[in-house]
């Protein structure tokens, strides 16, 4: 997350220049003059754009450490000589040392030096965002960002992320209290296209002394469409890829006591084997299964499209009835790894597909729990915009 030697709203810049008369009264001769971005004695530097550069002359050497342990803060002199930046990040609420020098054409040399301290973690904040960097994702994947501190001015930060697509769907941002920002389509991301999120906190001030600190590009693929649509009413799922049912499969969704939502969901996570307490999601201790098989999230209240080995071989639920206490259950073996419905749903899943729950008599799932803003109308979604 290095970006470019620039000043910022919590930066300064430290000076060297060698200019000097020739003679009492006679024109400075020019010489190499170095910049340091954080200043001197400075106090919330930037953790990205911190560097050196240099004009009428070339760097000669760098050094940067952590003042504290010595730690030499590894960096590299552009094949110019004209600036230095390091080689990753620097951490937050950290004093370093600068020490630089520069030599120009005539033999004239420089030198220059700065101590400072880069922005806290008090007065700084972070975006946890998904998905991640060269991922491939289903169409119904929104890009979600988290932040660890409430965003106030929510303008100067959501105006500061820009998401875009090969497609050219028009992408929107939509806040869901003061510390979540969802970005979206109006209608599920195109198959097949590439999607980039240009962040450019670095400096942004998104709370009273509260400084962003990331400057970043992140791009993932939109791969096959895939939504797959589970009919509470005949306890079965039909999955429709690029717009043709390629399965239906009988399930198992929750019982008339602990039903399932409706409504569209994205699956947000996926594991091949999972622990699932009920006492974690408020029900008690009705049951504890270490090893759940092929389970996939669809909300962040805990429900999921899974796989199950422990129903009535005697008399199997599948296609008949709901038995689950709130998710969607593909028939299963212990272990994960049977030719099963549910082991062949996992693996034909993507992160960011869509299951849309149907004829349920819960109620839609919020869109906020979990990556679920598709249950949110267009008129809605755009009205929480701040930009």
């Amino acid at each position: 997350m290095v970006g470019a030697l620039t000043l910022t709203a919590c930066g300064g810049d430290a000076e060297a220049d060698n200019s000097s008369d020739d003679k009492a009264g006679g024109p400075k001769s020019s010489g190499p003059r170095i910049v340091i971005s954080a200043k001197d004695g400075s106090a919330g530097a930037s953790i990205n754009s911190t560097g050196v550069k240099v004009s009428d002359g070339k760097l000669t050497e760098v050094a940067m450490t952590e003042s504290a342990t010595g730690a030499s803060v590894p960096g590299s002199i552009a094949e110019n000589g004209k600036s230095w930046k390091p080689k990753e990040r620097l951490e937050r609420g950290t004093k370093y040392q600068i020490s630089a020098a520069a030599q120009g054409g005539d033999g004239k040399a420089a030198a220059a030096n700065s101590t400072f301290t880069t922005v806290s973690t008090e007065n700084s904040f972070i975006g946890t965002y998904t998905p991640d960097d060269g991922t491939k994702v289903g169409v119904g994947m929104p890009v979600s960002f988290t932040f660890d501190k409430a965003i106030s001015d929510k303008k100067a930060v959501q105006s500061h992320i820009r998401v875009r697509s090969s497609s050219g769907q028009k992408v929107v941002g939509h806040w869901f209290g003061t510390q979540r920002l969802d970005f979206r389509p109006e209608t599920y991301w195109k198959a097949g296209s590439k999607v980039t999120m240009d962040i450019d906190l670095d400096g942004v001030e998104g709370a009273n002394g509260v400084y962003g600190v990331q400057d970043r590009t992140v791009t993932f693929t939109v791969g096959r469409s895939q939504v797959s649509t589970v009919d509470v009413a005949t306890q079965t799922m039909k999955v429709v890829r690029d717009g043709k049912t390629v399965r239906t499969i009988p399930i198992s969704s929750g019982s008339a006591e602990t039903s399932t939502y409706n409504g569209r969901m994205v699956i947000s996570e996926k594991f091949r084997q999972t622990r699932m307490n009920g006492a974690t999601v408020g029900h008690g201790g009705e049951y504890d299964i270490e090893d759940v098989p092929n389970a996939m999230r669809l909300t962040t209240s805990g429900t999921f499209i899974h796989g199950n080995y422990w129903y009535n071989k005697g008399n199997p639920p599948f296609g008949k009835e709901g038995t689950s206490h709130g998710c969607v259950g593909l028939a299963d073996v212990r272990g994960a790894a049977g030719d099963t419905n549910g082991k062949w749903f996992f693996d034909n899943s993507l992160v960011g597909d869509v299951v849309t729950v149907k004829n349920s008599p819960d109620k839609a799932v919020a869109p906020d729990n979990g990556l679920n803003g598709w249950n949110m109308a267009w008129s809605a979604w755009t009205a929480g915009s701040a930009v």
